[in-house]
């Protein structure tokens, strides 16, 4: 059975530490501290989660992830790494493996894109296919809903992802992973580029980020 997300959960508390507690990140209005409390809140407080996506509940995700945020960095990042509570959710068989590669791949580059220095790193060749497994999903409900234009993700080798049908079309051109981070709103810190009239990709980058 892979562990991807066992080690994008290495890779993303060590960047954590590495960049300390008030980093910035690419999740808009979140440092590190506070990235690193919506982890611990998501996968040890079930109770609190549901904010995360229902507006009428944030209120009180917000104060509990707050709460997780005042606690002692080395304290905080520990509890991410040694990861979910047994009666957690994310501590049933396959859960985190299902739940968490993408949350940790998109968010261990939240933290090292933040900077300005940052380059494409290479992705293992396994991960970046199941990268490319989840994005049809996520291209759909995340970028293809906010484009005002028909979309197409494409990789390199040809194959392709309809993120919204309709013309006139953009094709936004990269590897899984950048595409993946594209379609979460990523793409102005993403190696990818754009096929289509610039008119319609004026439009695109007028709803969604692109590379600068």
């Amino acid at each position: 059975m892979s562990t991807f997300a066992r080690g994008e959960r290495r890779r993303l508390a060590a960047l954590l530490e590495e960049s300390g507690p008030q980093a910035p990140t690419l999740c808009r209005g979140w440092t590190a501290v506070d990235l690193a409390a919506h982890l611990v809140l998501r996968e040890r407080r079930p109770d609190a989660a549901p904010g995360i996506l229902f507006r009428p509940l944030a209120g009180r995700t917000a104060r509990v992830q707050g709460e997780y945020a005042a606690r002692p960095w080395p304290e905080l990042l520990e509890l991410f790494r040694t990861g979910p509570g047994r009666f957690s959710p994310f501590a049933l068989p396959g859960a985190d493996e299902a739940a968490n590669t993408v949350e940790f791949f998109v968010h261990a580059e939240d933290v090292r894109r933040a900077g300005p220095e940052w380059k494409p790193e290479p992705v293992d060749p396994d991960l970046a296919e199941v990268l490319w497994k989840r994005l049809p999903m996520t291209a759909r409900m995340e970028a293809g809903k906010r484009s005002p234009v028909g979309l197409v993700l494409r990789r390199p080798d040809g194959q392709t992802v309809v993120a919204r049908k309709g013309t006139p079309v953009v094709t936004v051109v990269g590897e899984p992973a950048e595409l993946l981070l594209f379609a979460f709103g990523r793409g102005a810190a993403t190696a990818v580029t754009t096929e289509g009239d610039p008119d319609v990709v004026a439009l695109l980058a007028a709803a969604v980020p692109l590379p600068g």
